[in-house]
C-alpha cells in the first residue's frame, strides 16, 4: 500500500478559510476581504525587496532576550526568514507548524531558519512553547526590519476596530502603538547575502509552498 500524499500547506489554509466562512457573518468577513483588496491595490506586493538584491543586516532578539544576528546566521548556512503575523493568526500556527515537521530537513541540509514578527518576546515564547518550534522566534520591534525587506504596513481604522472587535490587541500582542504589521513573507538569503527566494502576499490567507523554498536554499549550497 502506497503512502497517502501529504497534504500542502495551501490546503491546509484553505481549510481555515472555508471553516471562517461558515461562522463568521458576512459583514464582517467583508471588512477583512476589503482590507485584503486596498492592500493589494496600494503596489506593496511589487515594492517587496526582490531576488538578486542585497539582503539587509538585521540583530533581533529571540524569545529568551538572546540577539541573533543575521551575519552570524549566514555564516552556519543559507538562510531562511519567515515574516509572520504574530501568534493570533491561524494562518501563521499552521504554516509554522508544517515549517516544524520540515526542520530536521532544513538543518539536515545545511541551512538555518528564523521567524520574525512584531509580537513580544513574551508572546513568541508562548507561541514557541505551544507550537512547539524548534527555530528561533524573533522581535522585530515596530516592524523596523520588515520595514527594510519593503513588507511593513500601517493598519486601517476600519480594520483596527476589526481587530479590537475580535479581541486581537495589537499594541499589546506587540508592546507598541503603531499599529503596524507586516506582509507573511518568506525569504531565502545566500551565505553571500543575496536574496534567493522571495514571496510575500497580500492576502494573509496565501502563503508559499514549503518545498519551492528548500529547493532555493538547498540549491544554494
Amino acid at each position: 500500500m502506497g503512502l497517502l500524499p501529504m497534504t500542502s500547506l495551501q490546503d491546509q489554509l484553505d481549510e481555515i478559510t472555508s471553516n471562517t466562512r461558515r461562522l463568521v457573518q458576512a459583514e464582517r468577513l467583508a471588512i477583512s476581504e476589503r482590507s485584503v483588496e486596498e492592500l493589494f491595490a496600494s503596489g506593496i506586493e511589487e515594492k517587496i525587496l526582490p531576488v538578486g538584491a542585497q539582503a539587509p543586516e538585521f540583530a533581533l532578539k529571540d524569545a529568551n532576550g538572546k540577539l541573533v544576528r543575521s551575519a552570524d546566521l549566514l555564516a552556519l548556512g543559507p538562510l531562511i526568514v519567515k515574516f509572520f503575523r504574530g501568534r493570533w493568526c491561524s494562518y501563521c500556527s499552521t504554516e509554522l507548524e508544517t515549517w516544524r515537521d520540515l526542520y530536521p530537513r532544513v538543518r539536515e541540509n545545511g541551512a538555518v531558519m528564523v521567524a520574525v514578527s512584531p509580537q513580544t518576546a513574551r508572546q513568541n515564547d508562548f507561541m514557541a512553547g505551544q507550537h512547539g518550534l524548534p527555530f528561533p522566534l524573533l522581535h522585530d520591534a515596530g516592524n523596523k526590519v520588515a520595514a527594510q525587506f519593503g513588507l511593513a504596513y500601517s493598519v486601517t481604522p476600519e480594520m483596527q476596530s476589526y481587530y479590537r472587535s475580535i479581541l486581537v490587541n495589537l499594541p499589546f500582542i506587540n508592546g507598541d502603538d503603531s499599529w503596524t504589521l507586516p506582509l507573511p513573507a518568506t525569504y531565502v538569503i545566500g551565505r553571500d547575502g543575496r536574496v534567493l527566494f522571495a514571496e510575500a502576499h497580500s492576502d494573509f490567507r496565501v502563503r508559499p509552498e514549503p518545498e519551492e523554498v528548500l529547493a532555493a536554499a538547498f540549491g544554494a549550497q
